[in-house]
């Protein structure tokens, strides 16, 4: 069963950010990804009305990597860290 907060219309945009990814992205990535760990991740996954950067479903784990861009981003930081929190609190008590 797929979680709720998925939104199909962010599909596309969440495949442009991976194809456009910042340095620390993809040098983090190169870890995460494959089997070099025991749990699977998944990056630039939409959640919400947000595109996390890299998401482990089984350890209700985000991991968001702002850099440079996100200087002067404080409040929209903060918000988007508590809507996460309150979509994946909320989707995964379901189940």
């Amino acid at each position: 069963m797929k979680p709720t907060f998925y939104r199909k219309d962010l599909k596309e945009k969440a495949r442009s950010l991976r194809n456009e990814s910042a340095p620390a992205e993809v040098l983090l990535w190169t870890r995460l990804n494959g089997k070099q760990l025991v749990f699977s991740f998944n990056r630039q996954k939409p959640i919400g009305n947000y595109i996390v950067d890299f998401v482990c479903m089984k350890k209700k784990l985000i991991i968001e990597i702002d850099g440079d861009s996100h200087n002067d981003k404080q409040d929209y930081d903060a918000k988007r860290d508590e809507v996460l929190k309150k979509v994946w609190v909320y989707s995964f008590s379901r189940y």
